[in-house]
């Protein structure tokens, strides 16, 4: 009978690997990978140093006229710029070249083609990509707020790189291309500190 158990429990257990060898092979292997993500956030500049600030066109071609018709005499800081055709000049060894407008320039009446824009309840008029705040009955040059969204940029704005991310700027004032409502616009994001 010793035998017999004995036959009966060997037999017993080689059925029960070889049922368990054939579950094994049947049985699906799950691998578990870990995925790593890094969120990487564009980081935007405030406040930039000219230091930093690398133009696609390394030089800008200057264009000088010989005259400035139905000009209009800017003071500031003690020097005389003019204005005409929306733009502002600075005069160099008898001709006029025309310049990025500086803050607090002043003008008495906007052109015809400026813009509204609304940010953080402050209106801003923009007239081929300088922005105007109305003081008293004057227009002057400021800088608009970090936030503030235009829907086109004017003709000789430049491609600049900062950090490696590419911008847009004209007199300054950095932009960053976005989307709203499906439509493309320009977030300014940035001013360049002149040094």
């Amino acid at each position: 009978m010793k035998t017999n158990i004995k036959t009966y429990l060997l037999a017993s257990i080689f059925l029960v690997a070889i049922t368990y060898s054939g579950m094994a092979q049947t049985r699906k292997r799950t691998n578990t990978k870990t995925v790593t993500t890094k969120t990487v956030t564009k980081r935007t500049p405030n406040r930039v140093s000219s230091t930093k600030v690398v133009y696609k066109t390394p030089k800008k071609k200057v264009v000088s006229v010989r005259s400035v018709p139905n000009r209009t005499i800017v003071k500031h800081n003690g020097r005389n710029y003019y204005y005409a055709n929306n733009k502002f000049y600075t005069a160099s060894r008898g001709r006029y070249i025309v310049i990025a407008p500086k803050i607090g320039f002043r003008i008495r009446t906007l052109p015809v083609n400026y813009r509204r824009v609304h940010f953080n309840n402050h209106i801003y008029y923009n007239v081929a990509g300088t922005f105007y705040s109305q003081v008293g009955s004057d227009y002057e040059v400021v800088e608009p707020e970090i936030g503030t969204i235009v829907y086109e940029l004017p003709d000789n704005y430049e491609k600049v790189i900062i950090d490696g991310q590419t911008y847009y700027e004209f007199a300054n004032i950095l932009y960053e291309k976005i989307q709203v409502d499906g439509t493309r616009a320009y977030e300014v994001v940035g001013i360049i500190d002149m040094e």
